[in-house]
């Protein structure tokens, strides 16, 4: 199994467009464009509830597990990073669908990072202090591993062909163009360089923002936050923080996506992270895997719930 595909095309919603749809009119001469304009309206208004409403993260499955190779047997196989079958919605908003299991195979991306000195600077001792506290529990922790994540991408497929006028500076009278394009997805491991204590590179919590420093102050936004995670926190207090974070929860860019902090320079800023992988190395040299079984952390990325899951886990 891998990934559906890299082919990717320009989606429109990359620039966050503003909700102008078409308006007709009997006898109007329409093109191409006109449609795409359409779609484009609906499937950017779509995006921006599910953004505002939802968030970034994952709606349902998508667990990431480890398989180790397999030699011989009715299952044999190469060492994996499996992705379950699941629903996420991407920092555009747009739904990402895996409809089946997908996999990664460990040993052939490790080579060809190792060709392109990807791994340099992935490797920390102690690498248990960037995963979650829930990964730490009932596991063994290695004493150094290459830490790299594992993130979701939309991409559009192309689907059939169709007779079609040629388009650009051509004069051919059996032209085809694409029919369909469907909403796929990109599976991607990157290795993470230069983690640190205070830059654990993991999404934000939903719902946090910040403030102009003359508005607020760093004390102050810590507060904040903890008063939103706190349920036991003075509930004038908790109020007030939710408020602040509604009341300054709007953002839009007319330019390129701010990059999240789990966004290394060389994954696509929409893409939605989902899982943090610890490669087992030699303490002595970390381009040398130990043998021990890797350890994926499920637990760090946002999670979605549903309204039939959060009515059930507060007792409606």
């Amino acid at each position: 199994m891998s990934t559906a595909t890299t082919f990717s095309t320009v989606d429109p919603l990359t620039r966050q467009p503003l909700g102008e749809r078409p308006v007709y009119a009997t006898g109007m001469l329409l093109d191409a464009q006109d449609f795409l304009d359409e779609q484009t309206y609906h499937r950017g208004r779509l995006a921006r509830v599910l953004g505002a409403v939802a968030g970034s993260g994952t709606l349902a499955g998508l667990l990431v597990q480890h398989q180790p190779e397999v030699a011989t047997g009715p299952g044999a196989g190469p060492e994996e990073i499996q992705v379950n079958a699941g629903l996420a919605v991407d920092r555009l908003g747009r739904l990402i669908e895996l409809p089946r299991p997908a996999c990664l195979r460990l040993q052939r991306w490790w080579d060809a990072e190792l060709a392109r000195d990807g791994l340099l600077q992935a490797d920390y001792a102690s690498p248990e202090r960037f995963i979650s506290a829930r990964a730490q529990a009932g596991a063994t922790l290695p004493a150094r591993a290459v830490v790299a994540d594992v993130f979701l991408r939309f991409v559009a497929c192309p689907r059939g062909l169709t007779p079609a006028f040629a388009s650009g500076p051509f004069d051919a009278l059996n032209a085809v163009s694409v029919s369909r394009l469907r909403d796929a997805y990109e599976l991607q491991l990157v290795p993470r360089q230069n983690l640190t204590d205070t830059g654990l590179g993991l999404p934000l919590r939903p719902g946090a923002f910040t403030l102009p420093v003359d508005q607020e102050t760093a004390e102050q936004a810590l507060a904040r936050e903890a008063a939103m995670d706190d349920p036991a926190a003075d509930l004038a207090v908790r109020r007030a923080a939710l408020q602040d974070a509604v009341l300054h929860g709007y953002s839009r860019s007319a330019d390129e996506l701010a990059r999240g902090p789990e966004h290394p320079p060389t994954v696509d800023a929409s893409a939605v992270f989902i899982a943090r992988v610890l490669i087992p190395v030699e303490p002595t040299d970390p381009t040398v895997r130990l043998g021990g079984a890797l350890l994926v952390d499920n637990h760090s990325r946002r999670f979605l719930p549903g309204l039939g899951v959060l009515a059930r886990w507060s007792g409606l």
